[in-house]
This record gives structure tokens, sequence and C-alpha cells, in this order.
């Protein structure tokens, strides 16, 4: 089968399009003949070797994806071939990541894909609405009432964000970097957009709240924002770094003043009931249409290393897939 291949961590060019072995199921294992892969910032920061104690070469990228069943293994009994599938992770990257013509996971990673979703936005559930889920519910602990800034909401988990703020009772403020961008996160339901390229756009947020500030930031750019995020947050709030490419200095006192609380997420760390909850969480979304996946664009996989460029742009819009 065809596969995208990292055999030595760097730059866009190591990504090498080869042929290898088909996956087998075995028992408790799925093989998904793979229609759609998702591309992530998290794929370019472990080709570069962010994440080299997790993760080494060779191996194959990607971690979410969208197709149907080929093949079962003994004890699977949810799925079966011909199903249409989403997969949340694959059981080995070393060998068969998702950007691959064929997908090995394990039987809890895979998902029945909703009829009214294509396999392109069945490509942008596991990183985006997962990571979407965990910051806001599971790590922020919301509320339904409380002020929600979605700080970079026009990408794949911005978007994500904002439909299940909306979904869940939040008042949510998005920003975008562009025009288009912006629009984007207007149609997704957010009360109000500003544009975080504008100066002083966070005096306009601190006046939409009356000085108040907001209770939960969910920020995509940690490297650049985390600062001043301190300062626009309510008394109590959270800030959840969902996005970092690099360091920062912060004013502790700004947390201090506030009792704030900055909190990590990473989408390896749930425990098994917590994210079983956040696909119990998300799967009724995706059922009744609340919860819909944009796609920004879609490439071949042999152009992945343009892909993953573009992933990294701040002009982010929607979803990046790569179709086999």
């Amino acid at each position: 089968m065809k596969a995208l291949r990292v055999h030595q961590y760097g730059g866009p060019e190591v990504l090498k399009l080869e042929d290898i072995p088909e996956p087998k199921a075995g028992p408790g294992q799925v093989v998904v003949r793979v229609k759609a892969v998702g591309v992530n910032p998290v794929d370019v920061s472990i080709r570069n070797g962010a994440y080299s104690k997790i993760l080494t070469p060779p191996y194959t990228p990607g971690s979410d994806a969208a197709g149907l069943v080929e093949a079962v293994g003994d004890g699977v009994k949810h799925v079966k071939p011909g199903d249409r599938v989403f997969i949340t992770g694959t059981t080995s990257p070393s060998f068969t990541g998702a950007a691959a013509e064929f997908a090995l996971s394990r039987a809890n990673q895979v998902h029945p894909l909703p009829d009214a979703l294509s396999f392109s936005q069945g490509a942008a559930i596991y990183i985006p609405y997962g990571t979407a889920y965990r910051s806001l519910i599971q790590r922020a602990r919301g509320q339904a009432g409380e002020t929600v800034l979605v700080h970079g909401a026009s990408g794949g988990v911005g978007v994500a964000a904002t439909q299940i703020a909306r979904a869940h009772g939040f008042k949510v403020i998005g920003t975008g970097g562009t025009d288009k961008g912006r629009e984007l996160i207007r149609k997704q339901g957010a009360h109000h957009v500003l544009d975080h390229k504008a100066a002083g756009y966070l005096d306009q947020l601190m006046a939409l709240t009356d000085g108040r500030g907001v209770d939960i930031i969910l920020e995509m750019a940690s490297h650049l924002n985390l600062g001043k995020d301190l300062t626009v947050l309510a008394k109590f709030g959270r800030i959840v770094v969902i996005g970092c490419r690099g360091p920062i200095e912060i004013n502790p006192r700004e947390a201090m003043m506030r009792d704030a609380a900055i909190l990590g997420m990473h989408l390896g760390n749930p425990t098994e009931s917590e994210a079983a909850s956040i696909w119990a969480g998300l799967g009724a979304g995706f059922a009744d249409g609340t919860l819909n996946p944009v796609i920004g664009q879609e490439m071949a996989l042999k152009d992945a290393a343009k892909a993953q460029v573009q992933v990294m742009e701040q002009s982010a819009y929607g979803k990046i897939v790569l179709i086999p």
C-alpha cells in the first residue's frame, strides 16, 4: 500500500510517499481503508522531533482519519467490513499511522461515522473535536453561562470549540486573523468576533465583558498570547494551553491577583473513562447536526508536505485533509 513515511526528523521534505505492507487485523483490532486523513499542527511538531520521547522514526504520520472497515479481528463486534467509520488514533504509529491507504486501530479507536458526515468531515473529528471538548469541558470544567474566548477560532480546533461552546450554553468570543476566517467564526455561532491582528482588540474584549474579563480562554498560540491572556481573565478564570511553538515570559502576579489557573492539555492523556466520556459527549452532536466539521481544503496524499506547511499558518480556515 502507499503510505507517508518519515525516516528522520526535519522539515516537510522528510515526508516520503512509499510502498509498505498492508496491516493485518489481530484480535481486538480493525483495519480501515482510508478515504481521508486529517492534518494537524501536532503532526508538524512530531516531525520536527518535539515528541521524540514518544515517537521515533521511521513512522507513518497521522492519527485521525475516516474510511471503510476493511477487516476486523477476533472479538470485534461493533463494526463490520464495509461500515463507514472514523478513527481516533492508530495502534502503531511506527508502522501504520493514518496517512496511508490502510490504517490499523484498536477496536475502541474505531467509531461509526454518522451518515450526514462525509469522509473528509470524519477525518476532522478526532484531534479538533476531541481537543476542544477535553479543553473546555474536562480541563477548564466550563459551565453554561460562562464567557469563553476562543483565541484563534478559524482553524479546525477553533471551529470545533466554537460549536461545542455554543451547544453547551456559553457566551462565545472568537478571534481570527483574516476577513474570511472571521466570517467563518460568525457562521459557527460566536456571539462576538475580533481581529487578533488589530491593535487594541483586547480592549474591545474587555468592553464586551463590561470590564470583567472572560472566564475561560482556549489558547491556540500560547507562545504569543499567554502573557496578554492573563490580563483579560476574570477572577477565578482558566486558560487552557492548546497550542505552543516555544517559550514565553509571563507575569505570575496577573494569575495571583485573579486566582487564575493555567492548564495544559494533551489529547494523549485522558484516562479510558475520560476518553469514553469525550466520544459519548460528542456523538450526539454529530448525530443531530449540532456539530458539523468545516473542511477548508482537500489535498492529495502526495502533497502532504505542502499541507503541513499550510496547517501552521496563522490564517487557518477550517480543516485540511489528505485524500489517499
